[in-house]
């Protein structure tokens, strides 16, 4: 087993965007409502067929893991997540600002979805308005306690501008790490292009759908309102419970030489990330690569050459790697099989 570069894998979707991922990658998309490519996804489209990755040689990158769990995803990974990989990477390229939604708890995804995974989500901030001198524009939680009536009231009259009001602005540049943990209220900024780390699911609540999805089909998950709303977190955030979602370059620590942890602790029972340069020495591990700069190689049994604009996945079967050149990767990985 070895390393697999993989194309684009880009589903249409409602909302715009597309066009920076089409730049990253050196491939304009299709059109210009290609905003997410699903990279190494077993994950389908809620509702849909569309999502699952197919690999280089044809297959569907699920039917592969079925065939051999534990050479895909490590003996310790099948003991814990089944034929799971239990994680998606998305690159997201929004060319304009998507609707305030909310992603459901596991807790509630097992009693109201059947699904042992909820939807925590994490972003690596690729590129914003401006570049990289420029701001982007993030929301994340409610800036006062929000009780389920005053959301109610929100969510029939479609009052768009009152959702966004009541949420968190944050400034965020490129190289910014933000965690969004399952049933906060959240929105990204036009013009925001980052990779999306989050569980393997397609769970959404669409708390504003006016103007993003015209019927709001499916906002609701299917549930009804009185259900769905039930996920979402109305608690108040202050701003230093926003400021701890939010790490800085600077702030990203060397856990072992040439890798730098990406997200807080608090991210460590759904996904995990590193980013990655000249040096690492990487053990056995389902993984998801997406290279961010510059070129190197991934030396395994086989030898990978890599270069920006590229995504790859990497059985546990690969072995451990060693990482060379000038080249800075971010290395997405499924939670421990301990946690």
């Amino acid at each position: 087993m070895h390393p697999l570069l993989l194309p684009a894998n880009q589903p249409r979707h409602f909302y715009r965007g597309g066009a920076g991922i089409g730049r990253f990658r050196g491939a304009p998309p299709p059109d210009d409502h290609r905003p997410e490519d699903w990279v190494g996804s077993a994950t389908g489209r809620f509702g849909g067929t569309a999502g699952p990755t197919v690999l280089p040689d044809g297959r569907p990158l699920r039917a592969a893991v079925a065939a051999d769990p534990a050479g895909w995803l490590g003996p310790a990974h099948v003991r814990a997540h089944g034929d799971s990989p239990a994680l998606l990477v998305k690159l997201l390229d929004a060319a304009q600002r998507l609707p305030v939604h909310v992603h459901p708890t596991r807790e509630f995804a097992r009693s109201h979805l059947g699904s042992p995974f909820g939807k925590t989500e994490a972003w690596l901030v690729l590129d914003v308005p401006g570049g990289a001198g420029g701001t982007g524009e993030v929301h994340l939680g409610f800036r006062e306690d929000v009780g389920a009536d005053r959301l109610r009231g929100w969510i029939d009259a479609q009052d768009g501008a009152a959702m966004l009001a009541a949420l968190n602005p944050v400034a965020v540049r490129p190289g910014d790490a933000v965690l969004v943990p399952a049933g906060l209220p959240h929105a990204i900024g036009a013009g925001v292009f980052v990779v999306e780390v989050q569980e393997p699911t397609d769970f959404s609540v669409l708390i504003e759908w006016a103007g993003f999805a015209p019927d709001g089909a499916d906002a609701d998950l299917r549930l009804g309102w009185d259900t769905a709303v039930r996920c979402v977190d109305g608690r108040a955030r202050s701003a230093a419970d926003v400021a701890a979602l939010v790490r800085r370059p600077a702030g990203l620590p060397e856990s072992r030489p040439g890798v730098r942890r990406v997200w807080p602790e608090a991210a460590d029972p759904f996904f995990r990330a590193e980013l990655v340069g000249d040096g690492a020495d990487l053990d056995p591990s389902f993984a998801v690569l997406v290279v961010l700069r510059g070129a190197g190689e991934l030396r395994a049994a086989r030898t990978t050459p890599l270069r920006a604009g590229q995504t790859c996945v990497v059985p546990y079967g690969a072995g451990p790697a060693t990482v060379r050149g000038d080249v800075e990767i971010l290395r997405c990985l499924p939670p421990a099989a301990t946690i």
